[in-house]
């Protein structure tokens, strides 16, 4: 049974939960909507609401449902110095000639590379690899790297980085360098034969929401064009897919427009279990039922990730290309190992992190902390952290010698990357670039707190001062007895969920508590249900360190509002609703 929420004050008057959150329901107008739509195309109304909430009209409704690429596949064409740009790669694939492939150490330059190594083995071309390390070398191309890379090859293709090379393209003396980019470009392009880059300034920005994977799979899609149009044989691009939805969610890209295509094409793709690096990072990772766009965010992800962090800055890129199983299981291994590491050093800088931002104040339009020796491969992760805790965007460094490495995360409507780059331009960073949600940097040891100060100055004038905490947004109620298999279901039709589109959140009213059980060091498992005869299962992770877990488990009887986002669970073959609790509230 779903109902329509009151719309006038909190949503069931919550107006602090055991996360301190207030929730906030569907608008009147959403809801009316919502309605509407379940009158014209019989859809469940929970569905409907995910739908209007996406901003999805009755008449597209069953469309949505049905992504296909080729209705949400743009023309590469549409993106500046595409056909050039694709055209070389075809004359130098073509001619065999050698080529060298400059990726970044995280997970979507590793797809990227992966997809150019896998479209030239069509043509028996085998690229050189290189990817920097992240503290010998730092992010993006140096001219030490470039210039070596030149005096051995003729065509160099830098993926998810070179967009602010200027130096280090300029070194590539002998080489023509192709840069395939989605990092926010500045006022002047490299000295590159192109430049291809939806968040170039020039650029509409129409295909913004592109990861580094989608803009190399669209050059592909134009290499293979230019391919046919000469009438030849072309490599098959769908099986690139698993890719591209690796590289899409790992690097938080909006799940909108062709991303969401991407994603949901390249989840069936990869549930194929073709490729030798993924069967076996899946199985290293413990994966036991189809792949989602959780597993690529939360499992595989970081496992492709932990080679750049703190281990070998290929080891990523050569997992997702190889061909040969007995590699992939051994790369595999090393990758689950370094990623068991990486939470030990997060967890350590993480601690120390929040306890000196809670010092400085989170009250600030920046969050911030630096630390003598913090490791460069988890200041990301820590800022992530820094940022949910406190709503606010936060960066976190780490210190060595004169200098500091730090990365930043942003919240929803302001802009990191661009206040970054406004400070590197005026010179209180060494360097630093990114993209709205995300940004590195380089920083002197002394001109941190005056880059941090600026920076703050920068993010308040775009309104970071005046967020208050994150509310709880949900998207209506539901019976413990509606919460079925079936629903879940035609629910995940619209997705692929995740950045840019989040997975529906109910509430399950006035439920009693009828079971619970603390697993792992912090998690806690709850059967609740509405005190007649139906009941589900839940999940709440980490809830023993914080409000949620203590309450639930020594309830007392007390019936509670719960709210979270509906899964299946699949066990020994069964199928069974199960909700990943977030929140809780007493019921009055």
């Amino acid at each position: 049974m779903n109902e329509t929420p009151n719309n006038k004050g909190a949503f069931l008057n919550v107006e602090a939960s055991a996360t301190g959150r207030r929730w906030v329901g569907p608008s009147v107008e959403d809801d009316r909507l919502a309605e509407a739509m379940v009158q014209e195309t019989a859809i469940p109304l929970p569905v409907c609401r995910t739908l209007v909430r996406r901003g999805v009209e009755a008449s597209e409704a069953a469309s949505f449902l049905a992504p296909t690429l080729r209705d949400l596949m743009p023309d590469p064409r549409s993106m500046r110095d595409m056909e050039k740009a694709a055209a070389r790669v075809v004359a130098a694939a073509t001619a065999r000639e050698r080529i060298a492939i400059f990726a970044d150490y995280d997970v979507d330059g590793g797809t990227s590379a992966a997809l150019l190594i896998d479209w030239l083995r069509g043509f028996n071309v085998s690229p050189t690899l290189y990817v920097p390390d992240r503290i010998d070398e730092g992010y993006g191309p140096n001219d030490e790297a470039m210039s070596a890379l030149a005096r051995d090859h003729d065509l160099i293709i830098c993926v998810d980085c070179g967009t602010l090379s200027h130096g280090p393209i300029e070194a590539a003396v002998g080489a023509d360098v192709v840069v395939l980019d989605h990092h926010l470009g500045g006022e002047t392009l490299p000295p590159a034969l192109a430049v291809v880059n939806p968040n170039r300034q020039d650029e509409s920005g129409d295909l913004a929401h592109l990861c580094a994977a989608g803009v190399v799979f669209l050059a592909l899609v134009e290499a293979n064009r230019q391919l046919r149009e000469a009438g030849s044989k072309t490599p098959d691009l769908m099986a690139l897919l698993d890719l591209v939805a690796l590289g899409t969610v790992a690097d938080v890209a909006p799940l909108i427009g062709v991303n969401r295509a991407f994603v949901r094409q390249g989840l069936t793709v990869m549930a194929r279990r073709q490729r030798a690096g993924l069967v076996a990072l899946a199985d290293v990772s413990r994966m036991d039922t189809a792949p989602s766009s959780y597993h690529l965010g939360f499992l595989l992800g970081p496992r492709v990730n932990a080679g750049g962090r703190i281990g070998k800055a290929d080891l990523g890129a050569r997992l997702l290309a190889t061909t040969d199983p007995r590699e992939a299981q051994s790369i595999a291994a090393r990758l689950d190992d370094l990623n068991t590491e990486r939470r030990e050093i997060e967890n350590q800088v993480r601690e120390m992190a929040i306890e000196q931002a809670e010092v400085r104040g989170t009250d600030a339009p920046l969050v911030w902390a630096a630390g003598e020796g913090w490791h460069p491969g988890v200041v990301g992760i820590v800022a992530s952290r820094l940022k949910e805790s406190t709503n606010r965007p936060a960066i976190v460094i780490g210190l060595d010698g004169d200098e500091g490495k730090g990365s930043g995360r942003s919240v929803s409507g302001i802009d990191l990357g661009a206040a970054i780059q406004r400070c590197a331009a005026e010179g209180l960073l060494i360097k630093g670039g990114g993209h709205k949600m995300a940004a590195g940097l380089t920083v002197a040891r002394d001109k941190i707190d005056a880059a941090m100060e600026r920076l703050s100055e920068l993010l308040g004038k775009q309104g970071a001062g005046d967020i208050g905490p994150a509310d709880l947004k949900v998207d209506g109620l539901l019976m413990p007895g509606a919460a079925t298999v079936d629903l879940i279901e035609i629910i995940e039709q619209a997705g692929p969920f995740g950045a840019g589109a989040p997975a529906p959140r109910f509430v399950f009213p006035d439920c009693t508590i009828n079971f619970t059980k603390v697993v792992g060091a912090n998690h806690l498992k709850v059967t609740f249900g509405d005190g007649l005869s139906a009941r589900i299962d839940a999940i709440a992770f980490g809830a023993m360190d914080n409000a949620i877990g203590p309450m639930l488990r020594d309830h007392g009887g007390a019936r509670f509002h719960l709210a979270g986002r509906l899964e299946i669970n699949t066990w020994q073959g069964r199928q069974r609703p199960q909700l990943r609790l977030e929140d809780a509230a007493p019921a009055a």
